[in-house]
């Protein structure tokens, strides 16, 4: 088989952000949770991604953020995705995951926890293209410890005093839960995938995705005024571009959200060195890569990022520092964030793909 190759240019690719992040997108805090390694929570991206990269993924996340300003905002997050028959199928495959997220945020304990249900179809245009489709179903809980907060009205002219009436002429409700949904599209490209003697130094993978979240747009206030939460529009991408002659890749990614009149860009980019690779044959001897990079959070953040690979196994970490001028007060720290990833077959491992290799309809 003729080997796979593609014209390289770290100009053309660093233009490319340069122009997205140019055309001016300010950044507000939305009303969704987020990653600064968004690459590394796919599910809460776009449903489209489930079991679209991995026959098996597992992967963990956790963040805190603000402890300098205030009580600290936390999110953690667990999800796992998986391919469905994709070793007997020449057409295409069906995968179903699931995903879980937590987010508590000040002293008030305004929390978030959902729980979502995915399932996809990814269909096979030829031996390097998947073209793929997902939905999503979740449960959300948001609460609120109303008794933590503190009123205008509670202050005496001197101090704070609990004992004075909070002048609030509506209850809050401790608990609001409701059922949430989403779907979404995804394009991946590997040109390795059925293509056994394409190098190392020759890999080119992207993917590139369309999401919409909250279609139904539920009402989420703890008043209950009717106050809707506004439906997502989520669009991404991602790509690993090896650089010839050499044991190292680019990995940059962009995504860009709009929910409301809230938007967000996050762009960035990683250089993967491999430091080790997996023994052709029989697996003993551990592939490994490190990454280093960042991405920036428009108007908001830059978070340097590196990520450790193992064989199966990854661990991600970033850290926040504030751009905004919230950096004011917290002295340019933002946040810390960990990600624990778990993915099946190993990806160092040159062995052929474990899915069936796509073979057209005669």
């Amino acid at each position: 088989m003729k080997q796979i190759q593609y014209k390289f240019s770290v100009r053309k690719w660093a233009s490319l952000f340069a122009v997205v992040l140019i055309t001016g997108v300010t950044s507000l805090t939305a009303q969704d949770v987020h990653f600064s390694q968004f690459t590394m929570s796919p599910l809460t991206q776009n449903p489209g991604l489930t079991g679209a990269i991995y026959d098996i993924q597992a992967l963990m996340n956790y963040r805190t953020q603000w402890a300098s300003v205030a009580s600290p905002y936390t999110t953690m997050a667990a999800s796992f995705d998986m391919r469905l028959g994709h070793k007997k199928s020449r057409k295409g495959f069906w995968a179903a995951g699931m995903n879980i997220y937590d987010d508590k945020a000040g002293d008030a304990q305004l929390s978030i926890l959902q729980a979502n249900l995915n399932v996809a179809y990814h269909v096979r245009l030829n031996e390097y293209n998947i073209l793929g489709a997902g939905v999503q179903v979740g449960f959300v809980q948001r609460s609120i410890s109303a008794g933590a907060l503190q009123w205008g009205n509670q202050y005496n002219g001197s101090v704070y005093d609990a004992s004075l009436p909070t002048g609030e002429t509506a209850g809050i409700a401790a608990s609001k839960m409701f059922i949430d949904a989403g779907a979404g599209v995804v394009w991946s490209y590997d040109n390795t995938k059925g293509a056994k003697n394409v190098t190392d130094n020759h890999e080119f993978k992207i993917n590139v995705g369309a999401s919409v979240f909250h279609p139904q747009q539920s009402s989420y206030s703890f008043y209950g005024d009717g106050e809707k939460l506004y439906m997502k529009f989520l669009v991404h991408s991602d790509a690993r571009i090896s650089i010839p002659n050499s044991n190292m890749a680019i990995v940059p990614a962009v995504m860009y959200s709009r929910q409301g009149d809230v938007q967000e860009l996050d762009a960035g980019a990683m250089l993967r060195y491999k430091l080790k690779q997996d023994s052709k044959y029989t697996g003993f001897a551990k592939g490994a890569a490190l990454s280093l990079g960042g991405y920036y959070r428009a108007g908001d953040a830059f978070a340097p990022a590196m990520l450790l690979e193992y064989a199966n196994y990854a661990l991600g970490m970033s850290y926040d520092l504030n751009t905004s001028p919230l950096r004011t007060a917290s002295n340019l720290r933002g946040g810390v964030e960990i990600t624990l990833r778990f993915v099946t077959p190993n990806p160092f491992l040159k062995r052929g793909s474990s899915s069936i290799l796509y073979q057209p309809t005669p």
